[in-house]
């Protein structure tokens, strides 16, 4: 920050209550990393748009998430070296244009974050199984499949077995598969559930549900009453909401009733989520457009 401006000469790179008093949220942000935030507001303020956004704008806007200014420069190059970001220079300045790949990331993430937990229709009683071996030493190879098949909502109950109780899925699942280079490592079946084993002890062994149902209940105690007052609040409010949501899909199975005992608190979850999405909307992207005006 320079003279109450945010300076734009970032270098080019490759690739429960109202709103949280500022004490209060400089502390929640130390378990949420700038790049975390980052990503969600490309995805709700720049992604819809189609246009480049400067370096001070973004910069302020994870100011105003109370990310400190160095931080956030070192999360736009760190996006920028993934590929998400690519950098355009005017004479000085720098704007910032979301690449391809950055495109597909986005709107896949939107499409799974949106329509998580939208649909409940009756279960055919039909399971994915997947059976993938991946030696210890190619460590990375195993934290991108985990990260990817937890995405499709799949859990492992055994090391080298994932399961997920929706047949549908295989096309995704064998595209990730493909996409990792492990079709020659890897076997997958749908069917039934035979009558071995204890069904109950399969599912929790593949999904920690007791945890995913405290997560529901803090983000139901969190934005259940939460009242934004200004502009700038309902941003906050709004990135805080899908930053907060957009981890669901990685922790909740969204298992079918038929598999549950009692009534699971996802679909409430949901529910408030698109209703506060919808309230805090207008007034979240008016901020943005004020934001892009002043830093222009």
């Amino acid at each position: 920050m320079t003279n109450g401006r945010v300076r734009d000469d970032t270098p080019d790179a490759g690739r429960g209550a109202a709103v949280l008093p500022a004490g209060s949220r400089r502390r929640e942000v130390g378990s949420e990393s700038a790049r975390s935030l980052l990503l969600t507001v490309l995805g709700e303020f720049v992604y819809p748009r189609g246009v480049p956004v400067w370096t001070a704008t973004l910069v302020a806007g994870l100011s105003a998430l109370d990310i400190e200014e160095k931080s956030a420069r070192q999360s736009i190059a760190r996006s920028a070296d993934d590929g998400v970001l690519e950098s355009e220079r005017e004479g000085r300045r720098v704007r910032w244009r979301i690449t391809g790949p950055g495109t597909r990331l986005l709107a896949e993430g939107t499409d799974r974050i949106y329509s998580f937990l939208a649909d409940s229709v009756p279960w055919d009683g039909r399971w994915l199984v997947l059976s993938v071996a991946i030696p210890e030493t190619q460590r990375q190879l195993r934290h991108k499949l985990r990260t990817k098949l937890t995405w499709l909502g799949m859990g492992s109950p055994a090391s080298g077995i994932w399961i997920l109780p929706d047949g549908t899925r295989e096309t995704e699942v064998a595209a990730v598969i493909e996409e990792l280079g492990l079709t020659g490592r890897a076997f997958g079946w749908t069917g039934t559930l035979a009558r071995i084993g204890d069904p109950d002890a399969m599912i929790s062994g593949a999904w920690d549900l007791v945890e995913v149902e405290q997560r529901y209940a803090e983000f139901l105690s969190a934005f259940g009453d939460l009242v934004p007052h200004t502009p700038e609040e309902a941003f906050r409010a709004q990135v805080r909401l899908v930053q907060t949501w957009r981890r669901f899909p990685f922790l909740d199975p969204a298992l079918p009733r038929e598999l549950l005992d009692h009534d699971w608190p996802g679909p409430e979850a949901a529910r408030l989520f698109h209703r506060r999405h919808d309230e805090w909307h207008a007034r979240a992207q008016g901020f943005w457009t004020d934001l892009e005006g002043s830093t222009s």
